[in-house]
């Protein structure tokens, strides 16, 4: 069977036009306007699992909301978990951590993840390479992906202040001698990071999520449970009341 071009025109038309309306369906999130924008970034323990494990992204939020901090979490993920009122507020619940990604999976997915957002005034940039070492992947590797992933948050915006982690240990018995090795030389090497990436205009601060963290802070081998949200959560609110804009 043949058919005219005039037929075959208005075939064409008509997928255009049924294509640009399913587009109108997608709801596409508004860009933030907030001062404040903080992205929280990561891996699982930004994500978070409630009830198995927790973020330390509700208990922060509390603390800033508590101390009428204005701020807004951005990212393009959202936590499905169930979280109590605070002040008869909502839980903020976006973010930017994907449970086992490594740095190498965020550096790839950021600049698009970026595009969604909007850049931030703030990155809480946790557990730097956790990931690439439970997996015994390249260390060398892993610390020019976390270079990378900040040169994109600066370029992004100049003026981006980087807390970046000194992670939590994993649980005391996961601790093997090359996992230690691993966590030992990225502390050290987050210190670098943050002095070398530091401009005029984007600090990059190092937050001690180490010292004084203890095995009755996880929920498993690395997550944390509600007391270790709390205290990475006062780790960053500590050092977020010298950065937030009032």
């Amino acid at each position: 069977m043949r058919y005219s071009n005039t037929y075959l025109i208005f075939i064409l038309l008509l997928c255009a036009l049924s294509a640009c309306n399913n587009d109108e369906d997608i709801t596409v999130k508004p860009l933030s306007t907030s001062i404040n924008k903080i992205l929280p970034l990561g891996a699982s323990r930004v994500e978070g699992a409630r009830p198995a494990y927790e973020s330390f992204r509700y208990e922060l939020w509390r603390d800033l909301k508590e101390n009428e901090f204005t701020f807004d979490f951005i990212g393009t993920q959202t936590d499905d978990g169930t979280y109590p009122l605070f002040n008869n507020e909502t839980f903020d619940t976006d973010h930017e951590g994907r449970g086992g990604w490594t740095s190498g999976q965020i550096l790839d997915g950021l600049r698009n993840w970026l595009t969604e957002t909007g850049a931030p005034d703030i990155v809480l940039f946790s557990s730097p390479g956790g990931n690439d070492g439970l997996n015994n992947l390249s260390f060398t590797k892993a610390v020019e992906n976390i270079n990378s992933c900040i040169d994109i948050l600066q370029e992004a915006n100049p003026n981006v202040t980087i807390l970046i982690e000194q992670m939590a240990p994993g649980r005391t018995d996961i601790m093997t001698v090359e996992l230690t090795n691993y966590f030992n030389q990225m502390q050290q090497e987050v210190t670098t990071i943050a002095t070398t990436q530091s401009t005029a205009t984007s600090r990059v601060i190092t937050v001690d999520m180490y010292s004084g963290f203890t095995d009755s802070l996880l929920a498993d081998d690395v997550h944390y449970n509600q007391a270790g949200a709390a205290f990475i959560a006062e780790r960053y609110y500590e050092a977020l009341q010298t950065v937030l804009v009032r």
